[in-house]
Order: structure tokens, then C-alpha cells, then sequence
């Protein structure tokens, strides 16, 4: 039972990581809809970015 807990744990994990990234590359195309916030991108991300 703990082996299919930790099983479970660990895919569920490495989804979450997954849609963390893409979420970040599309976070990276979208502009700010607030116009007095737009919070300074790492520069990480912004090679993600497609030129």
C-alpha cells in the first residue's frame, strides 16, 4: 500500500512539473492585462520564449 502511495505521489509529481513549465512558456507570449503590473521575467524563462 505505501509503494502505490509513493508510486502515485511521484507521477502525480512529475505532472504538476510538467504543466508548471508549459504554463510558464505561455505565460512568457501573454502580456499583463493590469497595465501598472508586469513583473520582471528570469531570464530562464525568456529563452524559452520563440524568436
Amino acid at each position: 500500500m505505501k509503494s502505490r502511495l509513493y508510486s502515485l505521489s511521484v507521477k502525480l509529481g512529475s505532472l504538476a512539473a510538467a504543466m508548471m513549465a508549459v504554463f510558464s512558456v505561455i505565460s512568457v507570449k501573454t502580456a499583463c492585462m493590469w497595465l501598472t503590473y508586469q513583473p520582471e521575467e528570469p531570464e530562464e524563462i525568456r529563452a524559452l520564449k520563440k524568436r
